[in-house]
């Protein structure tokens, strides 16, 4: 049978994979441990799966976060209803207690990431200065460089501003209107 698949493979890669799942069969059957290191199988993510975790956290928080704030802003859209009414299923909390009680555990699980984040910087400087100290002290005076680029100009900043607002705006009396449907 394995024959067939190898007639029929039209590449190297195929035949490579045809090969690896054979032998991975063997070992199974014959109850010998292999690893997968350095295989598309065995690759996992570099992030940690508990940090993943903690910022899936994170994201859901805030946005229950900015859905609390919409409902008590006046916003009564079906879901929105819905998400508050789940929030507070079983709770006697009010919904100002509710938020800083989110923005706490929010803040509570970015200080835990930060923390590993900088346990990780140390042990990785102070690997490297154990086995490599030149580029170590190379990767500490290169600039870190900012996704957002240069900051502004200070007058042009202020000119942008002062332009924009000084400008008086003529809105037309006959557009849409936009209403609160709930």
């Amino acid at each position: 049978m394995l024959v067939t698949y190898l007639e029929a493979s039209r590449d190297l890669c195929e035949t490579d994979s045809i090969l690896f799942v054979t032998a991975l069969g063997v070992c199974s059957i014959i109850g010998a441990k292999v690893s997968t290191a350095g295989r598309a199988t065995g690759q996992r993510s570099a992030i940690p799966a508990w940090r993943r975790r903690i910022e899936e956290r994170i994201a859901k928080s805030r946005a229950l976060i900015g859905r609390l704030i919409c409902f008590r802003s006046g916003n009564n859209r079906a879901r929105i209803v819905r998400t508050v009414r789940m929030a507070f299923a079983g709770t006697n909390v009010s919904m100002t207690e509710c938020i800083d009680e989110l923005k706490q555990r929010i803040a509570a699980w970015e200080k835990r990431i930060r923390r590993y984040t900088e346990r990780s910087t140390r042990f990785n400087q102070n690997r490297l200065f154990q086995s490599d100290q030149k580029s170590l002290y190379e990767s500490l005076e290169r600039p870190i460089v900012s996704e957002m680029g240069p900051a502004p100009n200070q007058a042009d900043t202020v000119a942008f501003w002062r332009g924009l607002w000084s400008e008086p705006v003529n809105h037309s009396a006959h557009g849409p209107r936009h209403y609160n449907t709930g």
